[in-house]
């Protein structure tokens, strides 16, 4: 890029936008860019909104409350594209915009639903990044909203869209493996103490309460809003929910979508980091009870010898030493053992005695996702992370939560009536209690 153009980059990017005019919503032909926004510019976002581009899309707009991180994220940006986006901190006046296609939702948790929400409302299509919803209620009034407005919903759990899982599921669907009635997924990572340490400041011209949303009012801490927030229940699921969901939807692909369990139950705490000020345990043991199999979820952050699959195995043709890979899945099936990692990493299928089968190397999905997104908002039909097929898989993370919060009980589950028959303190936890005006409400 021309160092002119990328200083026009940068400077547009550094003034608010005029005011936004609502219009009706484009037709695209096939040859038509998608034009999107990106709201929420603290991390991840970026990676999706700069795949986005590399796929054909156009950058219209950048959207947050922090003016250094839309400056940091247009920086990084500029590199890959040309054109400068506008730039706004308050997401509805960029929904209102009549001159983008699609939203990349990419706020801490407690946003994601509300903001897609809105966007679904204003006839945007939608990219959430995981988990899509803070509760399980969030994620229902997500799907009646993105049906009811005809909206393409895609959810952040790329590995739906990675041409080796789609071989794994090929090889599950083959009975190969045989009955399939234990699933072991892991989410067995390292970590420390969480200490909130000086409040700070706010930085200028932040609005704190904007930021909260939904979520009860406190204080500004500087560490809760740099990334601390995954320690609160009041903002997130923790780690289990941010992480976990990768695996827990891979592992649901894997056995065809089952759709909800009919129990579930789950025991830990915060054991080896006991008295820090983080709420959410570092150790949780969860196990799914599903017509013919059993699911279970093992969760940590502190063993120092876990490790994700690696950079260098995720781009090359390699496998993780699967006894220490922190990210993995296990289908045991009665003739069979399938180990799966996510974002690259590859599968293997053993038989007695370590002996290999068949495998396959793999590699992150990250393009392939943001492509199918992309297609998927000129041909109106369904993404391969469709709101619809992520909604089970984000209420598996929720439920584990809820049965450690309400005391590791086991909880028994009504899909017809989304209540917990046997603990009404369960139920109350499957919508969160709203602060005024920040309550989701589709119209």
């Amino acid at each position: 890029m021309k160092p002119t153009t990328r200083r026009r980059f940068l400077a547009a990017s550094a003034v608010s936008a005029a005011a936004l005019t609502v219009a009706p919503r484009n037709v695209l032909g096939a040859n038509d860019k998608v034009r999107f926004a990106l709201i929420g510019c603290g991390g991840r976002g970026g990676y999706v909104a700069r795949s986005l581009i590399e796929q054909g899309a156009e950058l219209a707009y950048l959207c947050d409350l922090h003016n250094g991180r839309i400056k940091a994220t247009a920086e990084f940006l500029a590199q890959v594209q040309d054109k400068p986006p506008k730039i706004h901190k308050h997401m509805k006046y960029v929904f209102d915009a009549g001159d983008i296609d699609a939203c990349v939702i990419a706020t801490p948790d407690h946003w994601h639903a509300p903001a897609a929400i809105l966007a679904c409302q204003a006839g945007k299509d939608v990219y959430v990044e995981k988990p899509h919803a803070y509760c399980i209620w969030e994620s229902r009034k997500m799907l009646e909203a993105a049906r009811r407005h005809n909206i393409v919903l895609q959810v952040g759990t790329q590995n739906r869209s990675a041409p080796y899982n789609l071989a794994a599921l090929d090889y599950v669907k083959s009975g190969k493996l045989g009955n399939i009635h234990l699933v072991k997924v892991y989410n067995l990572k390292p970590g420390g103490p969480f200490h909130l340490g000086d409040p700070g400041s706010p930085p200028p011209d932040f609005d704190w309460n904007e930021w909260l949303g939904p979520a009860p009012y406190r204080d500004f801490h500087q560490r809760i809003f740099d990334h601390g927030w995954h320690q609160f229940w009041d903002f997130s699921g923790g780690d289990l929910a941010d992480c976990a969901a990768h695996q827990i939807d891979l592992a649901m692909m894997m056995m065809g979508n089952p759709g909800l369990p009919r129990a579930v139950s789950c025991s830990g705490g915060r054991l080896e980091h006991a008295g820090d000020d983080s709420e959410v345990p570092d150790l949780q043991v969860v196990a799914y009870d599903f017509p013919g199999f059993v699911m279970t979820l093992e969760h940590s952050n502190y063993p120092r010898y876990m490790r994700k699959t690696t950079g260098t195995i995720r781009r090359n043709d390699k496998f993780p030493y699967w006894t220490q890979n922190a990210t993995r899945i296990e289908l045991y099936g009665s003739e069979l053992l399938m180990t799966i990692g996510r974002h690259g990493g590859g599968w293997q299928v053993m038989g007695s005695g370590g002996r290999v089968v068949d495998q396959m190397y793999g590699r992150p999905a990250d393009d392939d996702h943001t492509r199918n997104f992309i297609a998927c908002v000129k041909s109106r039909k369904r993404p391969n992370a469709d709101i619809d097929i992520a909604h089970p898989s984000v209420c598996l993370l929720h439920f584990a939560n809820i049965a450690y919060r309400i005391g590791n009980k086991k909880l028994w589950f009504d899909p017809d009536t989304y209540t917990f028959t046997n603990c009404d303190d369960a139920t109350h936890l499957i919508k969160r209690d709203y602060r005024e005006g920040y309550e989701p409400k589709d119209t």
